[in-house]
Order: structure tokens, then C-alpha cells, then sequence
């Protein structure tokens, strides 16, 4: 008999590894592994999502209107090209699905976001990888690989781990470099942070084309990582697309109700944004006066490159750490074996990461 057997694809997709404390007994711990909000939501979206829950038992309206006007109002954009998900990672996997399948090549770049691959190999298509140069994307490069094959390119800028991004300009060249029939998706994830005379988030690109599609995220800026809300905005035949693709019902009640107040709530993004703003070079400096390389981000997180030692690795910095009670991100995943992800906390528990770094370094 025949074993039972997922179809070629699904057997290369490696699964997501969080980093995860040891068993203790329910100790707390400085979590500086997962690029979210120090701060949380703000607020206004705490009493949205509270005020939904005494509708939990109604299914969430599948057009998502109150959402969509909510965003739309936000940055400006028609709410008709805009569609939402449960988190930019089930948009890029709508995407890809709707838009690639065997024998279609997606182009993305080599140190891009991970949940990229994972959507490519689920949908069944070829991934292929265009070298960055010194872990910032190399628009030649893609432009280089891509072929009549290429049904999607995926670009985050900016992008998660480096921190890196590229210009608007860079951006229309490589849209202008890719075949007409190939879409390019901008990850936006992390725009917020990012406010550079030369940076935008997409929405210029998308409005000026009919093959861009800007996916965003409510996780970052807007502290509801939990809540699982992300959205697009692209031309009305790709947004049609993405909803003939998703469930009717694919974010919840109290999540349309929460992103909708979180994202007109101007006063907790300017305070989550002066956090970063402060806390960001505060901890790039201290780290490299312990000896740590610090990759400049635009981001609330650092890429951070542990020190050549025969006797120090990634593994025993982990390990020290998680001895202090702190988790960090290894991004071996990414080829950055030695490396280290760190996402911008509060106050206190930046400057334990410092302290306890301070120990094994020194």
C-alpha cells in the first residue's frame, strides 16, 4: 500500500522555530525575539476589542467595510482596492496562491523574509533567490532573475531581519526592470518606523501601476500581534483575486474592530514611534561598545553580529542569555549564522540585554 504522501513542496518548508525559554515554571522573561510593540496596543483599540466581545457569537462581516474605510480614511487610499487578512503571512500566502503554482518561478532576495519561502513552496511554485549586496537588496540583481517564468516578485522594504531598505527610486526601477505579466508584491510590514525623505511605503507605485501590490500589518506599529491583522492594497483585479482566494470569514470580529480603532489612533503611533526613535540608537551604540557589529535598521530591531571567537559563538551568547532570563532571535534560517536579532524593548529591559551581553563579552 501506497503511504500517504504531501505533494512535492510542502516536504521542503521548514517549520517556524520560535525561540522559546526552557521550562521553569512560569518565570517571566524579556522577550526581545519577536519584532512586536514594547509599548502594546494602544487604548483606543483595547476598547474596541473589548466592546466586540459581546458579539463573538456573529460571524465577522466578510467584506470587512468597517476596516477597510478605517484604512482607507488612514493613508488616504480608496478602501475599494484595499482587502484584509489574518496577518500580512496569510496575505502573502493569498497572493502566492492566487498568483503562482507549479511551474511558475517568484523571484525574492537573499536575506528577504522567510515567510516568502514558505508561501512559495506551499502554493507549489520555484522560489528563486537574487543576491543582496551587504544585506541590502540589489534591484539589478532581481531584475537580473527574472524571466517569463517569474509570476511574482516579493520585495520587504523594509526588510526583516537586516533592517535595511531601499529608495523609492530603486523601487520603480525594479518595477520598471520586471516583465509586464509579473507582480510585484511590497512587503511594507515595518513602513511605519521608517520616515526618510527618500522612503515610502508603496502607495505611489501601487497607484501609478497595475501589476504592484502593497501588503501591510497591524502587528508592528499597532501592537496586535495576537490578533493576527494585515491588509493590501493594490489594483481591483488583484485585490478581486486575493478575496476569491480567501475565507469568507478569515479575521475575526474583534480584530476588524480593534485594527479599525488602532488605525486612526494617531497618539499611540507617534508614542510607539518617539520609543523606537529613542530606544533604537541608545541600544545600537551600547551593544557596539561591548563589542557587538550593530547593522544600521530603520526598524524597531537590530541585526546584531556576535564578535569572531574561538571560544564564543551565537549558541553561548543564547545560552548566557537565556541563563539571565532574555530571548533573542538566531537567524541561521537567513545565513546569518552569526548573528543575532533584537527587537527595541522598554527601558528596562534594554538595558538588561546591555548588562547581560556585557558579561559574556567583556
Amino acid at each position: 500500500m501506497e503511504l500517504l504522501s504531501p505533494r512535492p513542496g510542502i516536504g521542503q518548508i521548514k517549520p517556524y522555530r520560535p525561540a522559546r525559554p526552557p521550562q521553569d515554571g512560569g518565570a517571566a522573561w524579556v522577550d526581545l525575539s519577536l519584532t512586536v510593540n514594547p509599548l502594546g496596543p494602544g487604548q483606543k483599540a483595547l476598547n474596541a476589542y473589548r466592546h466586540a466581545a459581546g458579539q463573538i457569537h456573529r460571524y465577522p462581516d466578510w467584506a470587512q467595510d468597517q476596516l477597510r474605510r478605517a484604512i482607507g480614511q488612514r493613508y488616504d487610499i480608496d478602501p475599494h482596492r484595499i482587502t484584509c487578512a489574518a496577518g500580512s503571512d496569510e496575505m502573502i500566502h493569498l497572493v502566492t496562491q492566487a498568483f503562482a503554482g507549479p511551474g511558475d518561478e517568484v523571484l525574492c532576495h537573499e536575506h528577504g523574509y522567510r515567510g516568502f519561502m514558505k508561501a512559495i513552496r506551499a502554493a507549489g511554485a520555484t522560489p528563486v533567490i537574487a543576491a543582496e549586496r551587504d544585506l541590502v537588496v540589489d534591484v539589478e540583481a532581481m531584475i537580473d532573475r527574472a524571466n517569463a517564468k517569474t509570476k511574482l516578485c516579493f520585495l520587504a522594504n523594509p526588510n526583516n531581519p537586516t533592517g535595511t531598505y531601499i529608495p523609492t527610486e530603486a523601487v520603480q526601477r525594479l518595477r520598471a526592470g520586471l516583465p509586464p505579466h509579473t507582480l510585484l508584491v511590497l512587503d511594507s510590514a515595518y513602513a511605519d518606523y521608517c520616515r526618510r525623505d527618500n522612503y515610502s511605503d508603496g502607495t505611489e507605485v501601487v497607484e501609478n501601476c497595475d501589476n504592484v501590490l502593497m501588503v501591510r500589518t497591524f502587528s508592528k506599529m499597532h501592537g496586535l500581534a495576537g490578533l493576527r491583522v494585515g491588509w493590501a492594497y493594490g489594483p481591483a483585479a488583484v485585490i478581486e483575486a486575493i478575496n476569491q482566494a480567501r475565507g469568507p470569514f478569515n479575521v475575526s470580529i474583534a480584530a476588524q474592530a480593534a485594527a479599525a480603532a488602532a488605525v486612526l489612533d494617531r497618539e499611540h503611533e507617534e508614542a510607539t514611534y518617539a520609543h523606537n526613535s529613542a530606544w533604537l540608537p541608545w541600544l545600537s551604540h551600547e551593544l557596539e561598545q561591548v563589542g557587538v557589529r550593530v547593522y544600521p535598521s530603520v526598524c524597531n530591531f537590530i541585526l546584531a553580529r556576535i564578535p569572531t571567537d574561538p571560544s564564543l559563538g551565537v549558541q553561548a551568547v543564547l545560552d548566557h542569555l537565556a541563563r539571565r532570563g532574555i530571548l533573542v532571535k538566531p537567524v541561521n534560517d537567513y545565513g546569518l549564522t552569526d548573528c543575532l536579532r533584537i527587537t527595541v524593548g522598554r527601558e528596562e529591559e534594554n538595558r538588561a540585554l546591555v548588562a547581560a551581553l556585557g558579561e559574556i563579552l567583556s
